[in-house]
């Protein structure tokens, strides 16, 4: 993707075939081998970074002024600093651990850079004068480099929201699970349209059903005529709309049997979203068995003099904690014939919080949110709009 992403722009295009090293890594653009002054007039080597802001695979114009510094503090052949474009010096880690100490800002007047060629040169043109008074042999040119980070390889495109350098590295005790979703009714399609934006390595779907009308108003998205007319696999028809975005959308348009719930050994967290009945029971003992942490959601909800009441679940199992399902049976395993759930009243608000509620406690298990409770059951209750938490850990 970055070769591609360079091939399509121009200013991108310009700083590499003018032979600086350059590296795109997550939706940053890092230009290395900066030679500049320190303090003691040493001449040492930096690396500019800067956000990068797109639109599709093109750069847009005008891009924000500032840009991030890994070294020393440049100085100028005097010994001073550069202290005039120093926005905040806070070492920080950014892209797969890369380090930045100091943050610049200098913004040309009246209208800021016009492209990223032109930011970055400027930049560098400032920074390195010291240094090429000093000794007119050193060069910012080298080979330059074009390499990719995990986030490219799962997304079919960059996603520059997450270039916060503070906030970049959140996400990664989540980019190499491979993930399964069990059940893409509505809740477990709302699920699948959650973590698919997050740079997981593998998303499994299952489920053996079709998508029908009654499944289009229960789902993320808006499906055409066209599409309800030639019906297609749930899991099918959801893997190509998000196929679009993660490459590694896997379809299986099967239900899991008995015989086959052992092919969930390779993933490293399960979503339940499947009706109560045996197989459930067998996925839980399995994935308890194999130590592989999970959550199961559900609706339950009834017709209370012509509005409806109800909870909205969500259950967790880790490799230290299951006793809470079989011990105080959080997870139904048959139908309560009184859910009029069942009857395929369309709530897609619940199920769309139903899925987000789950996708925040996976998000918590792995340190991505704060998690200060602990909780490995919650409900949500609708006619009172409270939030109760059960089977906690301080």
């Amino acid at each position: 993707m970055s070769a591609q992403l360079i091939d399509h722009n121009e200013d991108l295009k310009k700083l590499v075939e003018s032979g600086l090293v350059v590296e795109i890594k997550n939706n940053f653009l890092l230009i290395h081998r900066i030679p500049y002054l320190n303090s003691n007039s040493e001449i040492k080597y930096g690396t500019f970074v800067s956000k990068l802001q797109l639109s599709g695979n093109k750069t847009r114009k005008n891009p924000e002024h500032t840009v991030y510094w890994s070294g020393e503090m440049p100085c100028r052949l005097d010994g001073t600093k550069f202290n005039s474009i120093l926005n905040n010096s806070n070492t920080q880690q950014i892209a797969d651990g890369f380090e930045v100490n100091f943050r610049f800002s200098s913004k040309p007047k009246p209208n800021g850079y016009s492209d990223y060629h032109h930011k970055m040169n400027t930049y560098i043109t400032m920074i390195t004068a010291p240094a090429k008074a000093k000794d007119n042999s050193v060069t910012e040119k080298g080979k330059a480099q074009i390499t990719q980070s995990k986030d490219e390889y799962v997304f079919n495109y960059l996603n520059t929201n997450s270039s916060k350098p503070e906030l970049s590295t959140l996400e990664n005790e989540l980019k190499e699970q491979k993930i399964a979703i069990i059940g893409l009714g509505g809740t477990g399609s709302y699920i699948l349209d959650l973590v698919a934006k997050v740079p997981v390595e593998q998303i499994h779907i299952y489920d053996g059903d079709w998508f029908y009308n009654n499944n289009a108003f229960r789902a993320p998205g808006a499906p055409s005529i066209d599409d309800l007319t030639v019906p297609k696999k749930k899991v099918v028809y959801l893997q190509n709309i998000y196929s679009k975005m993660h490459k590694g959308i896997k379809a299986h348009p099967e239900y899991l049997k008995s015989e086959t719930v052992t092919t969930l050994d390779k993933f490293d967290f399960v979503f339940l979203s499947l009706d109560s009945g045996d197989i459930k029971k067998d996925i839980i003992k399995f994935l308890e068995k194999e130590g592989i942490p999970f959550i199961d959601v559900g609706i339950g909800v009834n017709n209370n003099q012509g509005a409806l009441t109800g909870l909205v679940r969500t259950t967790t199992g880790t490799p230290s904690k299951t006793d809470h399902i079989w011990d105080k049976n959080y997870i139904p395993f048959t139908k309560d014939p009184d859910n009029d759930y069942d009857s395929n009243i369309q709530i897609a608000e619940l199920n769309s919080l139903n899925a987000t509620l789950a996708v925040i406690k996976w998000k918590k298990l792995f340190g991505f949110y704060h998690d200060r409770n602990n909780e490995h059951t919650s409900f949500y209750r609708i006619n009172s709009n409270k939030m109760l938490n059960e089977e906690t850990e301080s």
